[in-house]
């Protein structure tokens, strides 16, 4: 007979999630020397980083029709093996392509952990799921303001990225041998009795295709931003990749006291406020300077804090029959968004530094030349001006979030008063 643990297999799950997000952050952190060591445009960093957002949804969603079939266990230990051939790909770089191939693999590790773990903590805990949620995703920031602390501390000390990168084997072995030790239940949809049939409905429901459509904007808001904020920034501080620690350390907190945030406002009171607070935040760390950009960041954070798991929360309360493929298809459409954007405004940020420069000028001859040279300083010059056009665009994607959650809280609303209505 099986014997579940229900709170070692959730910390086990909590140290997987905190591989992903060591991942993001340290690869945040890194960004700016990986383009000077292997002489990468803007362009090619944000299709380096675009991997593992498209490695992601390719594991989560596929994760998704598979982990009925074949347990959650078989994901994780698939996951592992994953992580460690990105990790160990990652320190043996020789350029554009291996950095491509490395990220990929890392990405597909960290869907595959969510593919498996967001169904496992919503299996554990049938009656408190958003919260549960929340507290299992709250080491995704966690891992990142890690991450990014790890970054400083290497750097002043001297060690280099390979050595920062390296750090990621450590809890990527202890993970893997927890799960291997550990016995797994089944999907909660398998345990309701809930079909296959019944699952595909679901997914194709209208609440459930406009929380799906809702979750590029929620994605792109936290996880493009949080990625790209120390290279978006650097002109406002010295400290840009401590904006992001800032930031993520507030999502930490929120999502530690998740539980009576949620019950007092419901998931779509929480993801109305989100938005609210995302939209602000985003335009103030676009326009603000000087040590103000610190309290922007902790706006923007208190925004995207409850955006992935609440997102995913709500699904698993409303449209339960979509069950871990539903989950897991709301983790893969925000990162395929994410991808899909990064790599548009990778292009994009080359397009507006052009802009920047003197007219005729070759962003590829400024990107060799030597530093403390004109054209060097030239170029950050422009990289200054560039940063914040990037925070500018992404505002109008929280704000028509706003419009769009306000919505579903009156819809909600309305469905609770009309059921009132019919039992009276």
């Amino acid at each position: 007979m099986l014997k579940i643990q229900n709170t070692k297999l959730f910390w086990a799950s909590c140290l997987a999630l905190l591989v992903t997000s060591l991942s993001f952050g340290i690869r945040a952190g890194i960004m700016n020397q990986l383009g000077i060591d292997f002489q990468l445009t803007t362009g090619q960093l944000g299709t380096i980083t675009a991997a593992a957002f498209w490695g992601f949804p390719l594991a989560i969603v596929v994760g998704g029709f598979v982990v009925d079939m074949i347990g959650m266990k078989r994901l994780l230990v698939m996951a592992f093996i994953f992580h460690l051939a990105g990790i160990v790909l990652t320190i043996f770089a020789q350029g554009y392509w291996s950095l491509f191939l490395s990220t990929l693999l890392i990405g597909i590790a960290n869907g595959t952990v969510e593919a498996a773990c967001n169904p496992l903590v919503a299996a554990l805990y049938p009656e408190n799921k958003t919260t549960r949620l929340n507290h299992f995703h709250l080491w995704f920031p966690g891992g990142i303001v890690i991450g990014t602390l790890l970054v400083t501390l290497f750097v002043q000390l001297g060690l280099g990225w390979k050595v920062q990168v390296a750090m990621m084997i450590i809890p990527t072995l202890i993970y893997g041998y927890l799960f291997s030790k550990l016995d797994f239940p089944v999907t909660e949809r398998v345990s309701s009795g809930y079909s296959s049939s019944d699952m595909y409905k679901a997914v194709l429901s209208p609440l459930f295709i406009f929380m799906f459509i809702c979750m590029f904007g929620t994605a792109i808001t936290e996880l493009f931003t949080g990625q790209w904020i120390g290279l978006l920034l650097k002109n406002v501080t010295d400290n840009a990749i401590l904006l992001l620690t800032l930031t993520t350390g507030i999502m930490v907190i929120g999502r530690g006291f998740a539980e009576p945030v949620v019950h007092r406002l419901a998931p779509q009171g929480v993801l109305l406020l989100s938005a609210i607070f995302a939209a602000l935040g985003l335009y103030m760390l676009s326009t603000f300077t000087g040590n103000s950009v610190f309290f922007a960041a902790i706006i923007f954070g208190i925004g995207v804090c409850y955006f992935w798991p609440t997102m995913i929360g709500f699904v698993a309360e409303n449209v339960p029959k979509s069950g871990a493929l539903g989950l897991n298809l709301m983790g893969g459409a925000g990162m395929f968004a994410v991808s899909i954007y990064t790599m548009f405004m990778g292009g994009f940020y080359d397009n507006l530094i052009v802009k920047h420069l003197p007219a005729g000028a070759s962003l590829g001859a400024y990107l060799k030349a030597p530093e403390n040279s004109a054209p060097a300083q030239a170029l950050v010059n422009a990289k200054n001006l560039a940063g914040p056009e990037i925070l500018q665009a992404t505002l109008i994607i929280p704000v028509i979030l706003i419009v769009a959650f306000g919505g579903l809280v009156l819809y909600l609303r309305s469905r609770k008063k009309s059921k009132s209505v019919q039992l009276v």
